[in-house]
């Protein structure tokens, strides 16, 4: 049995797929962008901060905290903006943080930045 997470905190999907997907105890949240911050010329501190953002609603939405994260996915354009992306990202996690993967990739949807995904339990 698999349940669809939606939230109008987060953006709605651009494609066909969902938000995020719980099943069985486990939420699978489909990879978060910023659009709008990409769009506005945005930091990547700003982008990263609003990726999180929008993680934060969809667990919140699931009635979940990143204190339910088991794992992330991280993908980046320019690894060299790692330290900047994992500061941000780091404050998110106050203890105990979940296993994790950064990947450079060419490119992401909509030329973004840094795309993250995450798996959460209850």
């Amino acid at each position: 049995m698999k349940q669809i997470i939606f939230t109008e905190n987060a953006p709605a999907a651009i494609g066909p797929y969902s938000q995020a997907v719980l099943s069985n105890g486990t939420l699978y949240v489909s990879g978060q962008i910023a659009l709008a911050k990409v769009e506005a010329g945005a930091s990547i501190e700003d982008e990263t901060r609003q990726v999180m953002e929008n993680l934060k609603a969809i667990l919140e939405a699931a009635n979940m905290t990143f204190e339910n994260v088991v794992k992330c996915s991280i993908f980046v354009k320019d690894m060299n903006n790692f330290a900047t992306i994992n500061g941000v990202y780091g404050a998110y996690f106050s203890s105990n943080p979940p296993a994790r993967e950064t990947v450079e990739v060419a490119r992401l949807p909509k030329d973004v930045n840094v795309e993250i995904s995450c798996i959460a339990i209850q």
